[in-house]
């Protein structure tokens, strides 16, 4: 057998571990009460992630290859350092295959980072940052009509996106940036929702947050995915839009905030 097969056999039958799984639930709700998530960075910039999540967004962006990763929520800006790292990366990889130096500002590959509030100290860290010029920023709520329009405007300059939704984590507003942004994702590109996890936490958990189980982005991708399946979504071509939970990556990762949130865009091969 594969180490690659081994591997897949490896990750269903961890996804079907009833012990490993539970050790997984109780570090998951003991860390998250321990803000675990808080304690880590991405090449100097705090990241308010799971590594297990980073891990899987580098697995993602190096088999997407996207040109244009769309980020809701900045916060200190490690995701975006992150992201931009790795187009970085595979900017130079390309370079090299084809035998050329690539200059470091070179590449077309970009991050969009869109944040309601991007304080001053974030803003300056950021833009200083060595990867500052694969980054570009946008502030403003992300769900509002005319940060739509430019987000829309951006990624028609570009052909290969992948999304990622970290902001604002109550159900209205993370249905409504599935409802903007998802139709922007590319055949077999990711919509990452994150904090999916909220809803399999104990009630109360949040008590000074607008969230809670039954208003969170768990709730929001049901309700999306039923309107995908009921009612119909289309992209900008006109083709119709579809998504599946990629189970295999939460099986894989076992500790994730994103349970159920890792949505691959698919093209059925009846339309």
């Amino acid at each position: 057998m594969s180490f690659e097969k081994e591997v897949l056999l490896r990750i269903e039958n961890n996804g079907i571990n009833p012990q490993l799984r539970e050790a997984a639930s109780r570090f998951t709700l003991q860390s998250i009460e321990a803000q675990y998530s808080y304690n880590f960075n991405w090449l100097g910039r705090p990241i308010i992630q799971y590594p297990q999540d980073m891990v899987a967004m580098q697995e993602l962006i190096w088999q997407i290859k996207p040109d244009l990763i769309i980020e809701t929520g900045i916060a200190h800006g490690g995701s975006l350092i992150l992201s931009a790292s790795m187009l970085s990366m595979i900017d130079y990889c390309e370079a090299a295959d084809a035998g050329k130096t690539l200059n470091p500002k070179a590449g077309h590959r970009r991050v969009l980072g869109v944040d309601i509030d991007i304080r001053a100290h974030n803003r300056a860290a950021i833009e200083a940052h060595p990867l500052a010029h694969k980054i570009e920023m946008i502030q403003g709520s992300s769900i509002a009509p005319e940060i739509i329009e430019q987000v829309h405007h951006h990624a028609k300059k570009h052909k290969n996106i992948l999304v990622c939704l970290d902001s604002m984590h109550t159900h209205d507003h993370v249905l409504a940036e599935l409802e903007a942004y998802a139709p922007l994702v590319s055949p077999d590109s990711y919509c990452v929702v994150f904090d999916t996890i909220i809803e399999d936490m104990p009630d109360d958990l949040f008590p000074d947050r607008p969230w809670d189980k039954s208003n969170n982005p768990k709730t929001a991708i049901r309700e999306y995915m039923r309107r995908l399946k009921e009612e119909g979504r289309f992209v900008a071509d006109g083709k119709p839009l579809h998504f599946e939970i990629d189970k295999m990556i939460e099986n894989k990762l076992l500790i994730t905030v994103a349970p159920d949130g890792y949505l691959k865009r698919v093209v059925s091969a009846e339309l």
